[in-house]
């Protein structure tokens, strides 16, 4: 069990940030055939007190980062909100992609009980880092990705299930 927090995060971060990035590629695609700036996706959001597309990504891929960094015990970094193309977006998601790969099944041994202190708005709680991968940074991460997939269909994006799941088979 000493692998787990490793096999249940790093593994499907990769995995969802890849079909992120297979989202937004066919997005921008699909904008350009209909002649619409697809940068006008990145700015697009579901209800005015929500994330637009870009920082849902952000969200998403900061998520992932900072999960992998608590799980193994080391101090998560912070990220620059700076994502203003499609290339932004694909660009942070490489970035991270590269950041996850560093990461080894060793490096989560004996790490399922350390603490980690969560601060969400005014609240800080302190969890372990088994408690905080499934009750916040899975859902959050999945939360986020979800959220991208929804404004993009929002705004007629063809785009359906299979696209969120991936292949079954890789």
């Amino acid at each position: 069990m000493t692998t787990s927090l490793y096999l249940f995060s790093v593994p499907l971060f990769l995995r969802h940030l890849a079909i992120l990035t297979t989202l937004l590629e066919s997005a921008e695609r699909q904008a350009k055939d209909r002649g619409i700036d697809p940068e006008a996706l990145i700015t697009a959001r579901l209800f005015p007190d929500m994330f637009p597309l870009a920082k849902q990504v952000r969200a998403a891929c900061d998520t992932a980062r900072r999960a992998a960094a608590r799980l193994s015990g080391e101090e998560p970094a912070d990220s620059q909100d700076t994502d203003k193309t499609f290339a932004d977006l694909y660009k942070r998601i490489r970035d991270t992609v590269e950041h996850l790969q560093r990461y080894s099944p060793d490096g989560f041994v004996d790490s399922e009980d350390l603490k980690v202190k969560l601060s969400i708005g005014p609240n800080a709680v302190t969890i372990t880092t088994r408690q905080y991968l499934i009750r916040f940074a899975l859902p959050n991460f999945y939360f986020h990705v979800t959220t991208a997939y929804d404004i993009l269909r929002h705004n007629g994006i063809a785009l359906g299930k299979r696209d969120f799941l991936g292949s079954m088979v890789d």
